[in-house]
């Protein structure tokens, strides 16, 4: 089977700082051998840590694709906007792809994506890390082994926490559905997909509600200057104060933005870019709230409340069964399990990992790799074709959401979809 070789298209800080570390950390598995990254020192870094030919180092994925390296894996972390087209061209060229989520902000795309993957004869795996988390892994044993009877309905909440909100879907990258994607497939595509993928059942109904009510100018403190480093009277009084925060507490944030830790370099950032903007006066449309309902189609029920005002990035999730309950804290990163008979309840505490997302960055390269050494591609644990289905919750959720909450029937959704890809 042999060490895979792989190249990187995008290295911001999930290709850059999570997926390149990880290579590194998996010699006997996999090789960098390329990267594509526009922004200098980025891709510099990247370049110099693994080693790289300059020519496989390039500042767009088309140049490096052209080149056609000698590999065997493409992983695209560009831009929400910018995954169909890089993926379309490396299954082309007969890469296997392991695609950060979301897949596309296009259903019409996502469907595309995954009848190339098919027809190419490659595994296509975006990255629902969640799915590879010792957390949701014992999680979904302890379901499929029956410990509480059947599902009747499960709760999940994601906590975004305000200051998390604040930096990257009012400042940052994924401000703007039009720009990036809704804020159902920006950060909560994991949650659909891992509550489908517990219920292990087909979402028949869909419906949501949700709106921006807090983050814009309706709010904006009285005298509040664009910039929160121009003199902003609510300085001490706003938790948004983009000083305060990223030159303090924030500061590991503020890395996410510039390639220096130093005040000066940090400063200037923040007078030169939206994340110095006020929260309240930035050109970001995407939801701070938003609650989903689901049916699945043997009647069991789920309901998915994300909100940006929580003092916590967590989530919590109750899953309640006919014989039994589980509750999970990921932040706490315990679960307990209830017993209706016996009344009895069993604490789980699981160790801490050293890779992101709760072990799941690590689990899923290792998952991603044994699925291309196996000659069944579906052993992969999030291969498009199951992703697909979370997707189109997550889009019609969102449809729902802008049609005043109405129901959305998921195989009529879908149908008319498929009519137009």
């Amino acid at each position: 089977m042999g060490i895979k070789k792989a190249i990187l298209l995008g290295a911001g800080d999930r290709g850059g700082r999570v997926y390149a570390n990880l290579i590194k950390s998996l010699p006997h598995k996999i090789k960098l051998i390329g990267v594509a990254e526009p922004v200098k020192e980025r891709r510099e870094r990247v370049s110099s840590h693994h080693n790289l030919d300059e020519r496989y180092v390039q500042e767009s994925w088309k140049a490096l694709l052209d080149l056609k390296p000698e590999a065997d894996i493409a992983i695209i972390c560009t831009q929400d906007k910018a995954h169909f087209e890089p993926t379309m061209k490396a299954l082309d060229l007969g890469y296997h792809v392991l695609l950060e989520k979301p897949m596309s902000p296009s259903p019409e795309e996502c469907i595309k994506m995954v009848e190339k993957a098919k027809e190419m004869d490659r595994t296509l795996t975006i990255c629902h890390v969640l799915r590879y988390t010792p957390f949701w892994s014992r999680i979904k044993s302890i379901v499929q082994n029956g410990d509480i009877g059947q599902i009747a309905s499960i709760q999940l909440n994601e906590n975004v926490e305000y200051m998390h909100m604040s930096h990257s879907f009012v400042r940052g990258n994924w401000k703007s559905k039009e720009q990036s994607s809704p804020m159902i497939l920006a950060k909560s595509c994991h949650d659909m997909d891992i509550i489908s993928y517990i219920m292990d059942q087909d979402c028949k109904r869909i419906n949501s509600f949700g709106s921006l009510m807090y983050f814009n100018e309706a709010n904006k403190p009285e005298g509040a200057p664009l910039r929160c480093l121009d003199g902003c009277p609510a300085e001490n009084e706003c938790p948004f104060h983009a000083g305060r925060y990223y030159l303090g507490i924030g500061r590991g944030w503020a890395m996410k933005f510039t390639e220096e830790n130093s005040n000066e370099a940090i400063i200037e950032r923040l007078n030169h870019t939206d994340y110095g903007k006020c929260v309240f006066q930035s050109d970001n449309d995407v939801v701070d709230h938003q609650v989903v309902n689901m049916e699945f189609e043997n009647g069991a029920t789920a309901t998915f409340s994300m909100s940006a005002f929580t003092r916590e990035q967590t989530r919590i999730v109750q899953i309640m069964g006919t014989k039994g309950e589980i509750r999970g804290n990921m932040e706490t990163n315990e679960i307990s399990i209830f017993d209706f008979l016996t009344r009895e309840e069993k604490v789980i505490k699981f160790p801490e990992v050293s890779s992101g997302h709760g072990g799941g960055d690590e689990g899923i390269i290792r998952d991603f790799i044994d699925a291309i050494n196996s000659s069944d591609q579906n052993v992969s644990k999030s291969i498009a074709s199951k992703s697909l289905i979370s997707h189109l919750m997550a889009f019609a959720a969102e449809e729902s959401r802008l049609n005043h909450g109405q129901s959305i029937n998921i195989d009529e959704f879908y149908n008319e979809i498929a009519l137009t890809s």
